[in-house]
């Protein structure tokens, strides 16, 4: 009765030795998710809180499901284990270190998951794995990465609106991502960039591909298809919902119901993409039954070399994680201080605050600002310092979320953005127009213009990668973790005083920078 045949072909007691055969994978598949438990959690933290991955639950069941489909092909392949693998397989955990040490989400989730796709071959050989590719590539959808396309499509959005607008007739004024036209107000933010159309195109589309199609050639241009099509329809979709509310005076798609009509019509593309890739859809390819040389996964055995992989596995991530602890018990902690530079007998300090702006940075371990006034009477030079020690995932100075405003802008927004150095220093500086939240036809509208570099460990950048690697060398070497982001900003009166606001700034930086970056390491020194 054992022996009796399921569907797929196989008998219960292969099934049953497959299955047993799988639980030393299965048990280390456990303990990697156990070790690298903060890092999936974290993962998954993402996946529930932001609307853009919210389809990243899809993945795990996605890739059960395709490996369940192969169920009667695996069983029957040889299992040769691949003890070489553990070289990326160090590579990989290395790379986790170096993640961890700078704190960078992505980065540590796409090396668990490049962890949990070589223990496939490394346990289980390259027969299996190559059944296995498009699986486990797939797995990678489960990292919630793109954010960094939110800034570049929000400005194409924007781009495409207005153009669209102005050969519709329209009149449009505009200012960075928001503009006016004679029937409101409109800004492009966040929830407008059409990335989460973007990703979830690309995964279905993917998927999709795979599925339906055997041509390689197909298969990519499918993909770039599902690429392309979320980022025109979200253009389109954009135009339409400001030309509908204007037509309507605002009766109709002027409010936040704008983003449902935006996930009706990207639903309804997206079907009428598939429905015309169907048409070429191509037959599965038969299944080829495989040559066996040696044990096969339907046998229900430990290989010693895949005892080595497996221990070798186990004595990496031991090893990661006590460097982890290592480093971590070197951590100094305390409040740094700040002592800003005094007054100079070309700039004076000034107690009356230039703006009510505050730089959007997070959970540093110290904050200090002050003002200065040049000998000239002009508008004076405001200075905010933040620093950060013993940072993590919850207090870091370089991320998504630290900018001049915050990401959703409330009291201020930014409008332009550039770049710059400090004059006669060489020192880069990341520079913005910033204008108070009112009308954009509000010429009363208080404006700044603010410029800023970080501070790591001695070092001066605005790369947020140089920035993010140069933190975990220092980390690695001993030197801690000690960072600072530097921001001057001075008011501007109108667009024809922001050459002067520059050179307000530039006065000031090259006349002061030795004693800034003295105040720096005098806090790097602090305890």
């Amino acid at each position: 009765m054992s022996n009796a045949p399921t569907p797929s072909g196989l008998s219960v007691a292969t099934i049953g030795r497959g299955l047993v055969a799988l639980l030393p994978a299965l048990a280390l598949l456990a303990l990697v998710l156990f070790a690298f438990r903060d890092t999936a959690v974290a993962m998954v933290s993402i996946w529930i809180r932001s609307e853009t991955f919210t389809h990243a639950f899809l993945v795990p069941p996605i890739v059960l499901w395709l490996v369940w489909r192969r169920r009667a092909e695996l069983a029957l392949l040889p299992r040769q284990p691949q003890p070489v693998l553990l070289l990326p397989i160090t590579a990989v955990c290395a790379a986790w270190l170096l993640a961890e040490l700078a704190s960078v989400n992505a980065a540590t989730q796409f090396a668990l998951v490049s962890l949990i796709v070589l223990c496939v071959p490394a346990l289980f050989g390259w027969a299996i794995t190559r059944r296995l590719a498009f699986p486990l590539l797939f797995l990678y959808f489960a990292v919630p990465f793109g954010d960094f396309m939110v800034e570049p499509m929000m400005d194409w959005t924007a781009d495409f609106t207005v153009v669209a607008l102005q050969l519709t007739g329209v009149p449009v004024f505009r200012e960075g991502l928001q503009f006016v036209i004679p029937s409101g107000h409109w800004s492009v933010i966040e929830a407008c960039s059409g990335v989460r159309y973007l990703i979830a195109s690309f995964m279905v589309g993917t998927l999709f591909a795979y599925l339906n199609y055997r041509s390689t050639k197909r298969r990519v241009l499918f993909v770039l298809v599902s690429l392309l099509v979320p980022i025109v329809a979200n253009w389109v979709r954009a135009y339409a919902i400001v030309m509908v509310a204007h037509l309507t005076s605002n009766q109709i798609a002027a409010g936040a119901d704008h983003l449902i009509y935006g996930w009706v019509f990207f639903g309804f593309v997206i079907f009428l993409m598939f429905v015309i890739g169907a048409r070429w859809s191509e037959p599965e390819a038969p299944a080829v039954a495989p040559t066996a040389s040696g044990a096969v996964l339907g046998e229900a055995s430990i290989a010693p070399r895949q005892a080595i992989v497996i221990v070798g596995i186990i004595g990496l991530m031991f090893a990661t994680h006590g460097a982890i602890w290592k480093l971590e018990q070197s951590s100094r902690g305390g409040a740094p201080r700040l002592d800003l530079p005094a007054a100079s007998a070309a700039w004076t300090q000034d107690g009356t605050p230039l703006s009510d702006w505050t730089p959007h940075y997070l959970n540093a371990s110290a904050v200090a600002r002050t003002q200065y006034r040049g000998g000239d009477a002009g508008a004076p030079v405001g200075l905010w310092v933040g620093y950060y020690r013993d940072q993590g995932f919850d207090r870091k100075m370089v991320s998504s979320t630290n900018a001049f405003v915050e990401p959703v802008p409330v009291r201020w927004t930014q409008v332009s953005r550039g770049q710059g150095e400090v004059p006669g220093v060489g020192v880069p500086l990341r520079t913005a127009v910033l204008r108070a939240s009112a009308s954009v036809d509000s010429g009363a509208a208080p404006r700044l213009l603010a410029a800023q570099v970080w501070w790591v460990g001695g070092t001066f950048t605005t790369s947020e990668y140089r920035a993010k690697v140069q933190l975990a060398l220092n980390r690695l070497l001993g030197r801690g973790d000690d960072a600072a982001v530097l921001i001057l900003y001075t008011s501007i009166e109108g667009d024809s005083d922001v050459p002067a606001a520059q050179a307000r700034l530039g006065g000031f930086a090259a006349a002061r920078w030795p004693d800034l970056t003295r105040m720096l390491e005098a806090a790097r020194s602090s305890p």
